[in-house]
């Protein structure tokens, strides 16, 4: 029986606490920049990429208990193919489904991000043009987002949370338990102040799959791929159905 760390469950309520609050002031910058570009989100960024770096020198630890590293190589491999498999049709059934129903449907047109209906043209696929802007979208979406996010939600907050809430259950090696249900919440509440949309809150889901593969690998290089790829993903479908 594994026992719980209750020191790590302080140390992981306090850095999200300073975390939220720094990046809940942070998305409000609203300025852009020649080579950086969105000021407040590389500010942000910067947070959830230091975050656990001082966490892990106060706690006399290294990232590579946090799940910075790329091995398993094979094992990291397999679960990022399974995963992608499953998500990229799945969420282009969803994502063709949503728009299609929402958009021609007056009464459920505000569940729509504002403006994304005045583009949708129904089901009609257009191989979209993917030049250096999309190329520049696909590496902000590695180093900017996917990277900093899950080196702090899933490699420092989820790693700290399974050892105070040791899970009870595992499949295929990963935990299931209250660990992942917390990291997963923490997750999708930190992206609620950039604009207060309540969608934003769906996070969640994706979170919860981030957590069981860092949990059943011991790194985030999965969690880091299937996140960039998914945002990658969508980007795709906008370019390809809402013109």
């Amino acid at each position: 029986m594994v026992t719980a760390d209750r020191d790590a469950g302080r140390w992981a309520l306090g850095a999200y606490l300073v975390v939220a609050a720094l990046v809940a002031g942070l998305v409000r910058i609203d300025v852009t920049l020649p080579a950086i570009g969105h000021l407040g989100s590389a500010l942000v960024a910067v947070v959830f990429l230091y975050g656990p770096v001082v966490v892990a020198w106060r706690r006399h630890e290294d990232l590579f208990d946090y799940g910075f590293r790329t091995d398993p190589v094979a094992k990291n491999v397999a679960f990022v193919a399974m995963a992608l498999l499953i998500i990229l049709p799945v969420f282009l059934a969803v994502y063709l489904g949503f728009y299609d129903v929402v958009c021609d449907w007056k009464a459920i047109k505000r569940l729509a991000p504002p403006g994304t209906c005045a583009g949708w043209d129904g089901i009609n696929f257009e191989m979209p043009r993917l030049g250096w802007a999309f190329a520049e979208f696909a590496a902000v979406q590695i180093v900017v987002v996917a990277l900093p996010e899950e080196l702090f939600f899933r490699g420092c907050l989820h790693q700290l949370l399974e050892r105070r809430f040791p899970p009870a259950r595992r499949w295929l090696g990963g935990g299931i338990g209250l660990a992942l249900f917390l990291s997963s919440l923490a997750f999708a509440l930190v992206h609620l102040p950039k604009n207060g949309d309540p969608r934003a809150l769906a996070t969640f889901f994706p979170g919860l799959l981030f957590g069981w593969m860092r949990s059943a690998t011991g790194s985030i290089a999965p969690s880091v791929a299937v996140h960039a790829a998914s945002n990658i993903w969508v980007r795709m479908l906008d370019l390809t159905f809402l013109r």
